[in-house]
Formats: C-alpha cells, sequence, structure tokens
C-alpha cells in the first residue's frame, strides 16, 4: 500500500550552517497545526480563516520575524497573510513560498471524528486540513524558524504568504500573485510530494509539480416556448439538452503528453502495476498508442493526466410536472491540458453537442488559464540535491496536478 507524502520545505531550502536542529522544532509545528485545524476556516458564516491567519502570524514573529514583515489583510470574511524574511541583497528578486489557510466544508454527521477536533493517534493526525493544507503550512513556518534559529542569511528575501480563499473563489490568491509578480521562484507548498512504501515506512519516489490544468465551467442552455404536457412539441428542451450531454460524454479530447507528464510517466511507471506500468511507457513513447490510452483511460487515476476532460456535473429542467420545460441547463466542468484556452475547449464542445438549440456560456469563476512552468536547470537541481541529501537513492522527477492551485494565479501574472 502506498500513501502520499510532503517534501519537507526545510530540505529544499538551502543550509548554510550546521547547527543542529532544535529539538521542539517538528513539536511545535504539529501544537501549531491542531490548533489551526481546530479553527473552522470554511468560507461563510463563521469563517475563522482571519483567525488562522493571526494564528499564523503570531508564530512568525515569536520565531524571529519583525511584526511590521508580517501582514495580513482582511478580503471580504476571509484573509491573507504575507510576511518577508529580508535578504541581504535587495537588487535580487525574492523567492516565494506559497500556500493556503482555508480548507474545503466538511460535515461532522459524515466523519468518523470530528473534523475540527484534531486527534493525533499512532503517529497520523486527524482532521480537516491535517492534508490541504494547514500541517504543510505549519511545516513550512517551523522550517523558517528553524533556519533563522541556525543562523542562516539569505541573499535574497524570503517570502511566505497563505490566501484564505484557495477552495474557493481565490479572490485573495489573485490578489498576492499580483502583489509579488516580481518573484524569481514560487515554491507552492500544496503541490508535489512523494509516495510511502507503507510496507517499509520510506518513500518510494517524490515529485515536484511544474504545471495544472485549467479549471472550467462551461453552462449548457435550452430555452423554448414549452406548453401542457397533453400537446407535445418536438423540440423538447430536456431532451434536446440530454442528448447534447450523451455525445460530450461520449467524446474523448485528443490525448497528449508535454515534457513534464512525459517524465512522469517514464519514471512512475516503475511502481505501477505491470499493465499500468505498461501503458504509461508506451504512452509517453507515443501519445496514440491505442491500447495504452484505453488502459489510462479506464484508470481513475491516470485519466486525467492525459489530456482534457470534461464531465457533466449538474442538470435542471422544466418548472412543472405536467408542463413541457421552457428551459433545461446543465453544467460541464472541464480540467484543460496546459497550453489550451478555455474559448477553444467551449468550441470542441459545442461541434461535438451537435444541437444547435444548445447556448453555451462559459461561467467559470475563480480560476484563469496558465501553461506549464520551465523545466528550469537550476530548479530542478537544488530539488534533486536536497531531497537526495535526506532521501539517499530515492528517485525524484516533475508531475503535473489535474487538478487547480494557488500556482495558477502566479503563472497567469508572470
Amino acid at each position: 500500500m502506498r500513501r502520499a507524502l510532503t517534501i519537507g520545505l526545510a530540505a529544499l531550502l538551502p543550509m548554510a550552517v550546521t547547527a543542529a536542529p532544535h529539538p521542539q522544532a517538528e513539536a511545535s509545528a504539529l501544537d501549531l497545526a491542531t490548533r489551526a485545524i481546530a479553527l473552522r476556516s470554511v468560507r461563510g458564516p463563521g469563517n475563522a480563516t482571519p483567525q488562522v491567519a493571526a494564528l499564523y502570524k503570531a508564530a512568525l514573529v515569536a520565531g524571529g520575524f519583525a511584526d511590521g514583515d508580517v501582514t495580513i489583510t482582511p478580503v471580504d470574511d476571509t484573509a491573507y497573510l504575507i510576511a518577508t524574511w529580508r535578504g541581504s541583497d535587495a537588487t535580487l528578486k525574492p523567492l516565494v513560498i506559497s500556500g493556503h489557510m482555508d480548507v474545503v466544508e466538511a460535515k461532522a454527521a459524515d466523519w468518523t471524528r470530528d473534523p475540527f477536533v484534531p486527534v493525533v493517534e499512532n503517529g497520523y493526525l486527524y482532521g480537516r486540513g491535517a492534508t490541504d493544507m494547514k500541517l504543510d503550512g505549519t511545516v513550512a513556518i517551523a522550517a523558517l524558524v528553524e533556519l533563522r534559529r541556525e543562523g542562516y542569511r539569505p541573499r535574497r528575501s524570503i517570502v511566505i504568504e497563505f490566501s484564505g480563499d484557495e477552495e474557493t473563489v481565490m479572490k485573495t490568491s489573485g490578489l498576492i500573485a499580483e502583489k509579488l509578480s516580481n518573484a524569481d521562484l514560487v515554491l507552492n507548498i500544496d503541490g508535489g510530494g512523494g509516495t510511502l512504501d507503507e510496507k517499509t515506512g520510506k518513500p518510494l519516489y517524490w515529485t515536484w509539480q511544474g504545471a495544472e490544468k485549467t479549471y472550467a465551467d462551461f453552462e449548457m442552455t435550452v430555452t423554448n416556448p414549452g406548453g401542457h404536457s397533453s400537446a407535445p412539441r418536438k423540440d423538447n428542451a430536456i431532451v434536446q439538452l440530454s442528448r447534447a450531454l450523451a455525445r460530450i460524454g461520449a467524446y474523448h479530447f485528443t490525448p497528449e503528453v508535454n515534457d513534464l507528464t512525459r517524465a512522469y510517466f517514464v519514471q512512475a511507471a516503475k511502481y505501477e502495476d505491470p499493465q499500468t506500468g505498461a501503458a504509461m511507457r508506451a504512452f509517453a513513447a507515443n501519445p496514440a498508442d491505442a491500447a495504452a490510452i484505453a488502459t489510462l483511460t479506464a484508470n481513475y487515476e491516470t485519466v486525467g493526466a492525459i489530456g482534457t476532460t470534461c464531465v457533466a456535473t449538474m442538470f435542471s429542467g422544466g418548472h412543472a410536472i405536467n408542463a413541457l420545460p421552457q428551459r433545461a441547463t446543465a453544467n460541464i466542468n472541464c480540467r484543460i491540458f496546459p497550453s489550451h484556452q478555455p474559448a477553444a475547449i467551449m468550441a470542441e464542445l459545442k461541434r461535438v453537442a451537435a444541437e444547435a438549440a444548445v447556448a453555451f456560456t462559459d461561467v467559470t469563476e475563480g480560476a484563469v488559464p496558465n501553461d506549464a512552468s520551465p523545466l528550469r536547470p537550476d530548479f530542478v537541481a537544488a530539488v534533486t540535491s536536497a531531497l537526495g541529501t535526506v532521501y539517499p537513492g530515492v528517485p525524484v522527477f516533475p508531475s503535473q496536478a489535474s487538478g487547480a492551485s494557488d500556482s495558477m494565479w502566479f503563472r497567469y501574472h508572470h
């Protein structure tokens, strides 16, 4: 069995001194994480994201950051935090470490435990935010505090920021990315990571994430005069929309690879079952390989990595059980492979739907198109070297996310 891991930020930052680690660093990170998890940082009434920001600021200031270098900015019912560790060379562009403080809503009735009551049991932390990403955020804070304690002095400024609505509208995400658009490099601790072999307790491999797919929502709508159900019309809005949805549901976008996904498939194939591994290698060599495409499409863990995907997520129509529908609508959620624009994907969906009565509208909120980040040799070498020092012999290779994160905004504004 395998389990996802998160890359420790301390392993990715340069260590200029060799002081022994603070014996309380790990305990401090865990304590901060449990206190953050207990705060319900969910959009809407009672949103405690500003309190999480205050908690993080207190930890950073206690760890040596100047109070004036840690700012919290309120935005609607949430907030974002930016903390700066000033470097010795003001001419260098800053390194930005990115994360978020909010979490997805969790209903206590659906959980074995109360999601907002953190519990540490048998070496595992349970609670909403134990992953994605309060533990990740507090580990990053602890790593920076530890570096300061050891006397490390960065040449370029290091900025750590936490958005407050990454899981919803990403309004703070866009504001932060625009404000920090001069960054030389952004390390999003909400991406990448590793895979743990639970039998041995050791990592199998690590990945760094260099791209993610563009999020998009397209609304499909059919309208007509309607009428009474006793006198059916040929152009029934629900039937017309259903036909279009069926065609879209049966459609597959052209599979494709880029430098990141090709490298990922070649390397990760070694750790998959024989059939999946063979398909990954074949697809990396030839993205038109029909047998490989069939295998990877049938696997929910790989289908999102081989191209653009679009799926119906909502449907509504009609206003009375004995009336012909005057309106029917559906939402199509797409995860678009880097380098493609949403407008082009919507046009392709309209062609596939092949129903003149269906109107398409881009209703995407909180997302912007973005391309893959370049494979910077200095970054790749630094990550590989740092992780190789801590985990000798464990492979490190790139990956691409099928989901979306704050990174899209930095790519958009860079």
